[in-house]
């Protein structure tokens, strides 16, 4: 059965990256003009040469996103079950070589988080554990969801790579959507961050969201961890994969997270810094290529950044985020799996949107429209 991964391996990453670097003003230009704009046009918006319309380029990725989605961005927040990993991960505070103390909420410590974030006007949840399936497995999973859905309106997981009758079970359950990150779809570099552990086999996670597809799941979320590799391939790589998920599983909605290598508890330093000026190239470059993608941002980014970013394509931002479980209320204290730079309360950036003509939306959009 076909998979994205057959549709991968007829890209060179060497040649993706030169054909990118050597985009010009003329094709940035007709990028621009285009009323639809593919992989090509993509590739000449995120590229050097597009650097000079920067502002051009956010002009139209505002039009773009106001007529899609009004006035509006969707919060969230991540709920952390567990720091248990039995994955190597060099960037990642969790990385089962890091010698941190472990932890996993029980049923009634997952309420009290609950608790603090519903008393904040969260609806929507992620909830984020290591990866380790006997602790964290698909029966933990699947407990938490069920007592979670009574409390919230949409509930979401960012967890290790499951089979397609895993997803089908948790999906009965109440789940939502699915976020899965490739970290970088370079694959001898993603093979030197995760040289142990189920996470190191690299075409099994890249073809995580096709099992997703398949048991047509509301929405899929895809990204890669910029600072491992090219910020530049790895985003085109990751449009080619939601190209190839919205062709196969239209059903299905997508959103794309752009997280930045951040320190943590084991330090590592990012291999290709990534700019402010790059990661707005990049979220108008994505706007323009999709209309209808949600486009995340979170709070690894700095106050400036998100404040700014929120009327030029950023349809979902995260609040007063903790990422460390039991990190709002049971344990306040642990090791966070990585630094955040927003520190701001719920409320202060509540007010922050609403005074840029925002409405911060709790509930899905479905349910407001």
């Amino acid at each position: 059965m076909s998979s994205f991964y057959q549709t991968f391996t007829q890209y060179n990453w060497e040649e993706v990256l030169d054909s990118i670097m050597s985009k010009t003003e003329r094709d940035v230009i007709r990028a621009l003009s285009s009323s639809k704009v593919d992989l090509e046009d993509f590739k000449a918006l995120i590229s050097p040469a597009a650097k000079p319309y920067l502002e051009q380029m956010a002009a139209k990725s505002r039009s773009i996103t106001k007529k899609r989605f009004g006035n509006t961005i969707q919060m969230y927040a991540p709920l952390y079950l567990s720091n248990e990993c039995q994955n190597i991960c060099t960037y990642c505070g969790f990385s089962f070589t890091n010698k941190i103390p472990r932890r996993t909420l029980s049923d009634s410590e997952i309420l009290q988080e609950a608790e603090f974030l519903k008393n904040k006007g969260f609806q929507h949840v992620l909830l984020v554990t290591g990866e380790a399936n006997q602790t964290v497995g698909v029966d933990y999973l699947s407990n938490a969801i069920q007592l979670l859905k009574a409390h919230f309106a949409n509930i979401s997981i960012e967890v290790q790579p499951l089979d397609q009758p895993e997803y089908e079970r948790l999906i009965s359950d109440g789940l939502y959507a699915t976020l899965v990150y490739q970290e970088t779809y370079h694959e001898e570099t993603y093979k030197i961050h995760h040289p142990k552990g189920k996470k190191s086999n690299f075409a099994y996670r890249l073809e995580t969201p096709d099992r997703l597809g398949k048991t047509g799941i509301h929405k899929i979320g895809l990204g890669a961890l910029f600072g491992l590799e090219d910020w530049r391939a790895d985003s085109f790589f990751t449009a080619l994969h939601l190209k190839y998920l919205q062709k196969n599983y239209w059903k299905t909605k997508y959103s794309i997270s752009f997280p930045r290598l951040r320190p943590f508890s084991g330090g590592l330093d990012p291999k290709v810094e990534m700019s402010d000026p790059d990661l707005l190239q990049l979220i108008c470059a994505y706007r323009m290529l999709d209309e209808d993608v949600e486009l995340s941002i979170s709070t690894r980014e700095k106050e400036n950044f998100r404040n700014h970013i929120v009327h030029l394509g950023i349809t979902s931002m995260s609040a007063e985020s903790k990422t460390n479980p039991g990190g709002y209320v049971v344990e306040p204290q642990s090791l966070e799996q990585f630094e955040i730079s927003d520190e701001r309360s719920t409320e202060t950036i509540a007010a922050m949107l609403k005074q840029n003509g925002i409405e911060p939306v709790w509930k899905d959009w479905e349910n407001t429209w």
